[in-house]
């Protein structure tokens, strides 16, 4: 029987290569869209689903169910970035980008459990980013959402242990998909003191991404993670100094990492 994979924001970047990935090995796949109609030639059925609204995670859980009878993977893909000064940031997009980035994720693990501890097994596999083992300028709500998504993993996998259901975290680096273009940016204002270091920060945000990994090395991964019996705390998947940057950050003094970013941020 072909296991039965949910992608939440499986209509575009990681997880359309996600999900096109695990269908060419046999998975059945179902992706994830506040806008489902807007993707008519997906190669995977689309249903609608909005993680910011309880009401529609209930609904989509309930028509897959409904005709898988079952759910063995949850991949919680979709997110929303963030960048901006965190004073001039409104606190109506902070917690928006925690609703979409903490919250949303939680809900929806929340809806497959009952499933899964039915089935007495399970996989999830939380997307967070390698910008969520450490705080960046410019980007420290999304680097806050995200790490918070790192650390409620840990947690939880420990709990769900006595259920034969898995999870996991992987984090991807940059790679060349449109999240530049659904972010939120705090515009560069004409008389903030952030003006000039904001500005080229985010000309060097959008660059990295642009210039990013191909989204089919974290397609490999999450295929090899499923294949996994015994799935680890954590998955880094990116450029190589992309992930290094973590393993610095372990054993510098803390003072001598924040330099280095300031460095390569030119701050």
């Amino acid at each position: 029987m072909s296991k039965v994979v949910l992608i939440t924001g499986g209509s575009s970047g990681i997880g359309k290569s996600v999900g096109e990935f695990l269908q060419t090995k046999g998975f059945k796949v179902y992706g994830t869209s506040r806008n489902p109609d807007n993707y008519p030639h997906s190669k995977f059925p689309i249903v609608a689903l909005d993680v910011t609204k309880p009401e529609t995670i209930s609904k989509c859980i309930f028509d897959i169910l409904t005709q898988e009878a079952r759910i063995d993977v949850l991949l919680n893909n979709a997110g929303a970035g963030i960048t901006g000064p965190i004073e001039e940031i409104p606190d109506t997009e902070i917690k928006r980008n925690f609703e979409t980035n903490f919250f949303g994720p939680i809900n929806v693990i929340k809806a497959v459990l009952p499933t899964m501890r039915k089935q007495n097994s399970g996989l999830i596999i939380n997307v967070t980013s390698i910008a969520g083992y450490m705080g960046l300028p410019y980007r420290g709500v999304y680097s806050a959402s995200k790490g918070a998504l790192e650390l409620i993993t840990e947690a939880f996998r420990m709990e769900l242990k006595g259920f034969n259901i898995n999870m996991t975290n992987v984090a991807p680096g940059d790679f060349a998909t449109n999240i530049a273009a659904g972010r939120y940016h705090a515009p560069v204002l004409e008389n903030s003191p952030y003006k000039a270091t904001y500005g080229n920060t985010l000309s060097m945000m959008d660059e990295h991404v642009d210039s990013g990994s191909d989204p089919k090395q974290m397609a490999e991964a999450i295929y090899k993670i499923i294949e996994t019996k015994n799935p680890k705390v954590h998955y880094k998947v990116g450029a190589f100094m992309q992930k290094f940057s973590i393993v610095l950050k372990r054993i510098l003094p803390d003072t001598v990492y924040e330099k280095l970013l300031m460095n390569h941020y030119k701050l």
